[in-house]
C-alpha cells in the first residue's frame, strides 16, 4: 500500500464533499414527524437535530455540504434556507440542497442509503469533483471532529472508513457490528445480528457501526456504478451492501468515536445519542437537565449553531399566592410563565404557562399554551398545543391511553400534539351529550 503524502487540514477541506443523509421518515417518533422529517425535528431549546451534524461540519472546517432530502421535506428545507445561507459561495462553501427528484426515472425515489447518494453522483461529478466524500446521517446528537476521522482514512490508506462506537452486546442487535484487527482494518461486518460478536479485550461490548463514512471518490463512483449495474438489488444501502463489499475487498478500516469525540460526559464518556424513538428523544433531553448535564450546550469551543432568532425575552412572574419553583431547566425566549413549578425540564420559545400548573421531566415545544392548574409529566407536548385547564398528563399511564394519548413503548413517555387533543376534545364532548338529563 502506497504511503500517502502529508496533507493539511485546509487542502482536505477544499477536496471534501460532505453529504447529510436528511431524507428519513422517524416512523418511531410517530405523530411528531407526521409532517416533518426525523433530522427536522426540534431538540434542545433552541435548535433541530440536524444542527448537530451541521455545526460539527462547521466546527471541523469542512464547508462543502450537500444535503440529501426526500420526505416531508418543506420545513426541513425552510430550516436550511434560513439558518444555513450564511456561507460564502464565492470562497466554495456551501450548504446544497439535493432533494429527491426521481432525476433517474419518474419511479426511482430515493431507494437507501447508498442509491440516495447514486441519484445525486452525476451532480458531484459535474459541480463538485471531490477527492473525497464524508457520508453522515442527519438525525444523531452528537460532537464529533470529522477533520480527524478523514485524516486517519487518508493516513491509513482506506478506500473507506467508517466511524464506530462502543455500544452493549444487548444493544448491538439494533447495529452494523464490526470486528477489526491491530491496524483497524474491518475483518468482519454483520447488519443487525442477533448475536453481535463482541470486542477481544471487552466481551460484554461490541463494535458498532455510526453510520458515518469516508469514502475515496472513484472508489465510491465505482463501486456505487458497478452495484447499480448489476440490477440485482431493489435498494442500495451502505451497511447491508457496500460495507460488505469494502470489507471483503480489504480496503473499510474502522474509525473510532473516541479518537474525534468533542462532546463527552462528565466522567468522560463519549457521547452519542441516536434520537429515534420517543423514549430515547425523551431521555436525551434529560440528560440536558441532570444536575451535571451530559452533553455541554454552552460550549462555545464546538458551538451548535442553530436559527438565530431575536424573540422578546422569557417573563416569569410570581405573587403571594401559592407556591412556584424552577430548578434546572433550560427556558427559550419569549415565554410567559405566571405562577408556575417547572422543574427538569426543556421549553422552547414562545410557551405560555398559566396560573397554578407544574411541570415535571417535560419536554415542552414552541409555540404551546398551558392552562391553569395544568400537572405535566414525563411527556413531550408538541408544536402548537393548547392544553386546557385543570388537565393532567403523564401522571397516570394508563389513563393516558384511556384518552388516546400516545404512550412510548417503555410505558414511560406521553405524547400530546394538536391532532390528539382534538380527538379528546370530541370524544368528550360526545360523551357530554350521550350524557342523560338530570
Amino acid at each position: 500500500m502506497n504511503t500517502p503524502q502529508t496533507q493539511s487540514p485546509n487542502d482536505i477541506a477544499s477536496k471534501t464533499l460532505v453529504l447529510i443523509l436528511a431524507g428519513g421518515r422517524g416512523s418511531r417518533l410517530h405523530e411528531m414527524t407526521d409532517q416533518r422529517a426525523k433530522p427536522a425535528v426540534y431538540f434542545g431549546g433552541n435548535w433541530r437535530i440536524i444542527d448537530f451534524t451541521l455545526s460539527n461540519c462547521l466546527n471541523s472546517n469542512l464547508l462543502r455540504i450537500g444535503v440529501i432530502t426526500q420526505y416531508e421535506a418543506h420545513s426541513l428545507l425552510r430550516h436550511l434556507q434560513h439558518a444555513w445561507s450564511f456561507l460564502p459561495r464565492e470562497r466554495g462553501q456551501f450548504v446544497d440542497m439535493l432533494p429527491a427528484r426521481q432525476q433517474m426515472g419518474e419511479d426511482m425515489w430515493y431507494r437507501g442509503t447508498a442509491d440516495a447518494v447514486w441519484q445525486n453522483l452525476p451532480i458531484m461529478k459535474e459541480h463538485y469533483r471531490p477527492k473525497y466524500v464524508l457520508i453522515l446521517a442527519g438525525d444523531h446528537i452528537y460532537k464529533m471532529d470529522y477533520m480527524k476521522m478523514i485524516q486517519e482514512h487518508i493516513q491509513s490508506g482506506a478506500r473507506c472508513t467508517v466511524g464506530s462506537i462502543e455500544v452493549k452486546k444487548e444493544e448491538a442487535r439494533e447495529f452494523g457490528i464490526m470486528a477489526v484487527n491491530d491496524k483497524l482494518q474491518v475483518q468482519a461486518f454483520v447488519e443487525k445480528p442477533q448475536d453481535p460478536p463482541t470486542m477481544r479485550e471487552k466481551p460484554d461490548t461490541s463494535m458498532a457501526s455510526m453510520g458515518i463514512y469516508v469514502f475515496d471518490f472513484d472508489y465510491l463512483t465505482h463501486v456505487l456504478e458497478d452495484e447499480i449495474n448489476k440490477g440485482e438489488k431493489k435498494d442500495l444501502d451502505f451497511g447491508k451492501h457496500l460495507m460488505p463489499r469494502a470489507m471483503h475487498e480489504g480496503v473499510l478500516y474502522a474509525h473510532p468515536f473516541e479518537k474525534s469525540c468533542k462532546g463527552r460526559t462528565n466522567e468522560g464518556v463519549a457521547y452519542w445519542r441516536d434520537v429515534g424513538t420517543l423514549d430515547s428523544y425523551w431521555q436525551t433531553h434529560m440528560d440536558l437537565v441532570t444536575a451535571q448535564p451530559h452533553l455541554n450546550l454552552f460550549d462555545r469551543d464546538w458551538a451548535i449553531r442553530g436559527l438565530p432568532t431575536q424573540s422578546m425575552p422569557t417573563k416569569f412572574f410570581n405573587d403571594e399566592r401559592g407556591k412556584h419553583l424552577l430548578d434546572n431547566s433550560l427556558i427559550a425566549g419569549g415565554c410567559l410563565i405566571t405562577n408556575a413549578t417547572i422543574t427538569e425540564s426543556v421549553l422552547f420559545d414562545n410557551i405560555e404557562v398559566k396560573d397554578g400548573s407544574s411541570i415535571h421531566q417535560a419536554v415542552i415545544l414552541p409555540d404551546v399554551q398551558i392552562g391553569k392548574n395544568c400537572r405535566l409529566q414525563n411527556c413531550i407536548v408538541e408544536r402548537k398545543c393548547q392544553i386546557p385547564d385543570g388537565m393532567v398528563i403523564g401522571m397516570d399511564k394508563e389513563h393516558d391511553k384511556a384518552r388516546g394519548f400516545r404512550v412510548s413503548s417503555s410505558g414511560k413517555v406521553t405524547l400530546i400534539t394538536p391532532t390528539i387533543l382534538e380527538k379528546w376534545a370530541e370524544s368528550e364532548r360526545a360523551q357530554s351529550q350521550q350524557e342523560p338529563m338530570i
